[in-house]
C-alpha cells in the first residue's frame, strides 16, 4: 500500500519537531516517511498467531524486590575521620553569618 503524505502532514510534522525544512528537505521526509509507513504495514502482515505478548526484550524478574540493607552504611568508619562530629554528622563551618 502506498502512503501519500501531505504537505499539511509534513508541515505539521516540522512544527511539532520545530524544524523549518527547504522544499528539497520536506521532499526528502516525505518519502521517508512513506517508506516507514510501508515497513509497518509489512510488519502487519507477519503471523502472529499464538505468539506471545511481551513487555520486554529482556526476561526480567524480581523487578520489584524489597530493598534490604546487606551491608549497612559504614557511618561510624566514615565519621571516625572526621574532624567534628555532631549528632551523628559532619560539621562543618559556617559560610554565612
Amino acid at each position: 500500500m502506498t502512503h501519500v503524505i501531505s504537505d499539511e502532514m509534513i508541515e505539521y510534522v516540522s512544527i511539532l519537531a520545530k524544524l523549518k525544512p527547504d522544499e528539497q528537505e520536506k521532499e526528502q521526509a516525505r518519502k521517508d516517511l512513506a517508506e516507514m509507513l510501508g515497513y509497518i504495514d509489512r510488519l502487519g502482515e507477519l503471523d502472529t498467531e499464538g505468539i506471545e505478548p511481551m513487555s520486554h526484550v529482556y526476561p526480567e524478574s524480581n523487578r520489584f524486590r524489597e530493598d534490604t540493607v546487606t551491608n549497612g552504611d559504614g557511618r561510624e568508619q566514615v565519621l571516625a575521620n572526621a574532624p567534628e562530629v555532631r549528632d551523628g554528622a559532619f560539621v562543618v563551618p559556617r559560610t554565612f553569618e
